[in-house]
């Protein structure tokens, strides 16, 4: 084992009269919608990691693209059979895991020890201070995660660990709430006013957010093809969207997306 650290497109009719009216009230200039595309993400290549940065990361550095409101780290990562990032330390981060492919073995200087798997949400609060590995422990296939860092809203507290599964049947054709400030619906817990939803959208199928006009999203795009209040995106796309208001999402290709909730 290593251990390296290192568009557019049209809503159907009765979804684009229902933002439409939403919208009256919000201001539409407010709602617009700014993309990251896939392949303009940085980009980092280890032989045995292969990732892709939506935001300035390691090496990669992009003034235009340091993270969004609290979100600091989206990192699309794929780490091949065997290999892993070493014990490393963190502090006051807090820290999501998304895997979308494979398995995630994971060890902490807290006591925890475990596997993370497509349709699990994984959190550490670094606080004050962890270290940890994170490793791919199958011997025959790639895996694949999204590495998310949320800046925190206070620092040095007690680091801490939680984990939980979302059946696919719980995020489809909705938002599944999986991460919050107070562990609502079952998410788990983080240290921000913040909160992560994921969802799985059949084609055809229409979600509608009817996020705060004081609030900021952040959608990503983890696969599929699908529109948001008409602009195409695609697997790996992101998207920022100010004083968000209304959003409608759309389905154009089976697509799986999380959506960041951002104060």
């Amino acid at each position: 084992m290593k251990t390296n650290e290192t568009r557019r497109a049209f809503l159907p009719a009765t979804v684009a009269t229902a933002v439409g009216v939403a919208a009256k009230e919000h201001d539409m200039k407010t709602n617009q919608i700014v993309i990251r595309k896939a392949d303009e993400r940085g980009v980092a290549e280890h032989g045995w990691l292969h990732s892709r940065f939506s935001f300035s990361f390691a090496e990669y550095y992009d003034p235009r693209h340091m993270g969004f409101q609290s979100l600091r780290v989206i990192n699309d990562d794929i780490i091949e059979p065997g290999e892993g990032f070493g014990t490393h330390p963190h502090e006051n981060m807090e820290i999501i895991s998304y895997v979308v492919e494979g398995a995630l073995e994971h060890r902490d200087s807290m006591g925890n020890g475990s596997v993370v798997r497509p349709n699990d949400v994984q959190r550490m609060s670094a606080g004050s201070g962890i270290t940890h590995s994170e490793f791919n422990p199958l011997d025959d296939q790639p895996m694949r995660l999204l590495q998310i860092w949320i800046k925190p809203n206070e620092l040095n507290v007690e680091p801490s660990y939680e984990q939980k599964h979302y059946p696919p049947e719980e995020k489809t054709n909705t938002l599944k709430l999986v991460a919050s400030p107070d562990g609502a619906e079952g998410s788990v817990s983080m240290h921000q006013d913040a909160r992560l939803y994921a969802s799985i959208i059949e084609p055809g199928a229409t979600v509608v957010k009817q996020t705060e006009s004081s609030r900021n999203v952040w959608v990503q795009v983890v696969s599929g093809k699908l529109t948001l209040n008409g602009e195409l995106l695609v697997a790996g796309d992101g998207a920022a969207i100010e004083k968000a208001g209304p959003l409608a999402f759309t389905g154009v290709e089976p697509s799986e997306i999380l959506v960041f909730d951002l104060a």
